[in-house]
Order: structure tokens, then C-alpha cells, then sequence
């Protein structure tokens, strides 16, 4: 019996150690951290726009200059608890202005912070792992030339399990990946520059895409819609067999520069804030990402 016991202890001492070691905060491998190229300030500002870095990080409501303030502090309330969205300006006691490159590459796209943490996937990381290296680094370097705004933001609030950090590490190898999230005929430049856009910087599927049980995207539902993550209304299914399904391509790229519907009504909601970002985009990227919606497959 006791034998059976010691066994029953080192089986389980052997669990855990193998649990503990594939849950680690894994960042970029070394080799992409020093392949990072020097960003440029003005294609970051572009890569800013599409990942609508301001709709979270600003302060709600915010206008003009002011959505370059990236002081944090938004609270999302989810089933799962209450995020507080962090200070993301170039304060380098408050922000991420001590952050290097190689903290910035790790924190977007496999969700590890500076001191070796887990970052929650509230922060869409599962999306922006799948952007380029070059727009990482224009991100960061345009980041850094935005004003600096003291202040930390609070911790967010989460129930247990969910408040085990380290349970992350789970979650992230069972969903995070960098693969497309569907696969579509993208011979046509276009449709291939939408699909980029949408799927990584732009992380439309964050909110656009059904959620699993562990808060993941349901990607056999990708851009189908669904319940509002923070359980107020309904987020629309955008795919072709959608409410928008009628809409032309040249109609969803009016609609991103405008903020105006086929039939003159105009956006609201959480996507007020998206539209006035995709309107600074160049008129190309509105009609890729016009022309990806298009090719998706559709879902009723």
C-alpha cells in the first residue's frame, strides 16, 4: 500500500512539473527578436488606425488629439470578470516606454509581458499574432511618438479560475496559432491584403466571431456574430450570408469612410469608434478589407 502510494505521489509530483512547464510564458524565439527591423513612424501610424489601438486604450469618447492619449483605464466587463484596459503611452513608469522592440514583438503577438507574465486574450493577441514583422515594428516605433500620459491603470477584477494567470498558458496552446482563420481564394491581390488586415491588425473576428466555452473564437463561425462580449446587445454576423450579405464591396468601403449605411442610416455603437479609424486608412485598404468580406464563406 504504501509502495502504491509513493507512486501515487511521484505521478502526480511528474504532472505537475510537465503542467507547469507547458504553461510557461513563451516569447518570439531569439532569432525573430533580433530580426526585428527599425520601424517607421509613418506606416505605424497607418498599422495604428487598422488595430483601432485608440478604441481601448483612450479614454471613451475621445476626439481629435485626444485619441492619441492612450492612458488605458477602460473597464470591460465580461462573463469571465473586469478587464482594465493598461496605459499603452510612452510614460516609462506607467506606459511602455521603457519597453524595448523585442518586449513590444513579444507582448503583440504572443501575449508575454516584459517580466515574463501571461497576458490575458482580452488583449487580442490571438489576432496580431498573425501580423508582419514590419508592422510590429512600425507600430512600435509610432507608439513612441505619441504624448506621454501618467498614471497606471487599476488591476483588472477576475473571478476564480480565471484570476490563475498562469492558466493562460493553457488556453494558449490549445487556440493560439498564426494560421489564417479561413481559408479563401486569394489570388486576387486584394482579397489576400484584406484577409491580412482583418484577420491580423485589424482583429475584426475578435468581436465579429461566435466564442467557445474557454472564451475562444469559434472559427467553423468566423465573422458570424453573436452575443456582445460584454453582454449588451448582439454583435452582427458581416459574412455574405449575413444582414450585410446584400451590400456591395463598393458599398462596405463607403460605409468604412463614412460611417453611412446603403440605406442612409448611419454607425453605431462600439463601432462608431471603429469606422472614425478605418476612415484614416488609405482608400485601398478599405476596399481590401471590402473585398475579403466579400470572399469569406458565408455563414446563415
Amino acid at each position: 500500500m504504501r509502495r502504491f502510494v509513493g507512486w501515487l505521489v511521484v505521478l502526480a509530483l511528474v504532472s505537475a512539473g510537465v503542467a507547469w512547464a507547458a504553461t510557461l510564458p513563451r516569447g518570439l524565439p531569439a532569432s525573430e527578436i533580433a530580426a526585428l527591423p527599425d520601424g517607421d513612424p509613418a506606416r505605424g501610424a497607418q498599422v495604428f488606425w487598422i488595430g483601432g489601438c485608440d478604441s481601448c486604450h483612450a479614454r471613451p469618447g475621445a476626439t481629435g488629439d485626444e485619441r492619441l492619449l492612450l492612458g488605458g483605464g477602460q473597464q470591460l466587463k465580461t462573463a469571465f470578470g473586469t478587464f482594465s484596459v493598461p496605459n499603452i503611452s510612452p510614460d516609462p513608469a506607467d506606459g511602455i516606454g521603457a519597453w524595448s522592440a523585442g518586449d513590444f514583438a513579444n507582448a503583440l503577438q504572443r501575449g508575454v509581458s516584459p517580466d515574463g507574465r501571461h497576458y490575458y486574450p482580452a488583449f487580442p493577441f490571438a489576432s496580431y499574432a498573425r501580423m508582419s514583422v514590419g508592422d510590429v515594428a512600425d507600430l512600435y516605433a509610432f507608439l513612441r511618438t505619441l504624448p506621454s500620459v501618467a498614471g497606471r491603470a487599476p488591476d483588472s477584477d477576475l473571478g476564480f479560475p480565471w484570476s490563475v494567470r498562469r492558466g493562460v498558458g493553457l488556453w494558449k496552446l490549445a487556440f493560439l496559432e498564426d494560421a489564417p482563420a479561413v481559408a479563401i481564394d486569394t489570388a486576387d491581390p486584394l482579397v489576400a491584403r484584406g484577409q491580412y488586415l482583418a484577420e491580423g491588425p485589424g482583429h475584426c473576428g475578435e468581436c465579429h466571431t461566435p466564442r467557445g466555452i474557454g472564451g475562444q473564437m469559434d472559427l467553423s463561425r468566423w465573422l458570424a456574430g453573436g452575443p456582445a462580449l460584454e453582454g449588451q446587445g448582439k454583435v452582427p454576423n458581416i459574412t455574405p450570408g449575413g444582414s450585410m450579405g446584400d451590400w456591395s464591396a463598393a458599398d462596405l468601403s463607403y460605409y468604412f469612410e463614412t460611417g453611412f449605411t446603403p440605406d442612409f442610416d448611419s454607425v453605431g455603437g462600439p463601432m462608431a469608434s471603429v469606422q472614425r479609424n478605418l476612415a484614416e486608412l488609405p482608400p485601398g485598404d478599405r476596399d481590401a478589407l471590402a473585398a475579403y468580406l466579400k470572399a469569406v464563406p458565408p455563414v446563415p
